[in-house]
């Protein structure tokens, strides 16, 4: 059975139905609901039979699909459908044998685009989807990546990232760190991670900001709202080509940055750029000299600090006094 876009929508609608035992879903109740779902994603969806629904719970109880716990429980003539185990969701089972088809599909077509100019990430991915889901026939992982299992934001990913794709307006209650939170509209546009979190780039319509930037586990809420989408021709990659990290003012400007690091630091600088325009030379010292052209940020600061007594900023004048600005309210805490 093929797992298109209307199929998942099927699943996870009977998957909801199984765990509410609160009421009891009968043959017809679960076609309903499961109609109704199609409708709301597909106006121009018709709905499906009761051949197919009976098709669907055959699916997800089988091996293929989901092994998934579904009974029916005699109620007179008739039979209400339910979950054996309250705890069970397909959503929290393991990766079935049809997916893992699927995967291994989709990663056969992928390598075909390996060497490609924008491909570059293939080279990761296909390795990291193998050893995820275990799809290289190894007893243990072989690759690991960076990730924090205790971030609250993942679950906002994919409702932001339909939310970009349909045009949808999302209103959205936000709580940021030492602030109070605040309900408002919001139109997005891009979602962007940096250092193991997510955030979620867009038009705030209060403020009438088209970068607005939301950090997605300070996300508490968001719902769909019928406001008209307005739309952006904003060149994402070029946005952040400019920053490092996700933050930016709104009188930022482009700067030429100037930064000496020691020998110590240098062949590792040297060889990995701190930014895309990066250029540098070594110096008699055999220090490298480092010229960036960006538009300076908080993320900027926080990296040259991460340096610590390896690197020196030499221009601008307003970096270098924020940099030492920073290093001694820093002494304080230790004198």
């Amino acid at each position: 059975m093929a797992t298109n876009k209307h199929a998942i929508i099927r699943y996870n609608t009977l998957d909801k139905c199984f765990r509410n035992f609160g009421r009891r879903y009968y043959i017809s109740d679960l076609l309903e609901e499961v109609n109704e779902a199609l409708f709301e994603f597909d106006e121009d969806c018709f709905g499906i039979r009761i051949r197919q629904l009976r098709d669907d719970i055959r699916f997800m109880k089988s091996e293929a699909g989901y092994s998934a716990p579904i009974e029916a429980v005699k109620d007179g003539q008739k039979a209400y459908y339910m979950y054996a185990d309250k705890d069970f969701s397909i959503n929290n089972s393991p990766i079935n044998k049809t997916e893992v088809e699927q995967l291994r599909n989709i990663i056969s077509i992928l390598h075909r685009f390996e060497g490609a100019p924008q491909f570059e990430w293939i080279n990761e991915i296909g390795p990291l989807l193998s050893t995820k889901f275990g799809l290289d026939n190894t007893d243990k992982p072989v690759m690991s990546y960076d990730t924090n299992i205790d971030y609250s934001g993942y679950d906002k990913i994919t409702p932001l990232f339909n939310a970009i794709v349909n045009k949808r307006v999302l209103e959205i209650d936000y709580h940021p760190f030492d602030k109070k939170p605040y309900k408002f509209k919001f139109h997005p546009y891009y979602l962007k991670q940096y250092n193991n979190r997510w955030f979620v780039f867009g038009l705030n319509d209060k403020l009438n900001l088209p970068k607005w930037n939301l950090a997605l586990d300070r996300i508490e809420s968001l719902n769909e709202c019928p406001d008209t989408y307005i739309d952006t021709d904003i060149d994402w990659d070029d946005h952040f080509y400019d920053i490092i990290g996700v933050t930016t003012s709104k009188d930022g400007k482009l700067e030429e940055v100037e930064l000496i690091f020691s020998k110590e630091q240098a062949s590792y600088i040297y060889t990995k750029p701190l930014h895309p325009s990066q250029r540098a030379s070594f110096l008699e010292s055999g220090e490298l000299k480092v010229i960036l052209k960006l538009i300076p940020n908080y993320e900027l600061i926080s990296m040259l600090l991460s340096f610590g007594e390896k690197v020196r900023v030499i221009k601008p004048a307003h970096i270098k006094a924020k940099i030492v600005d920073r290093l001694k309210q820093s002494l304080k805490n230790y004198f």
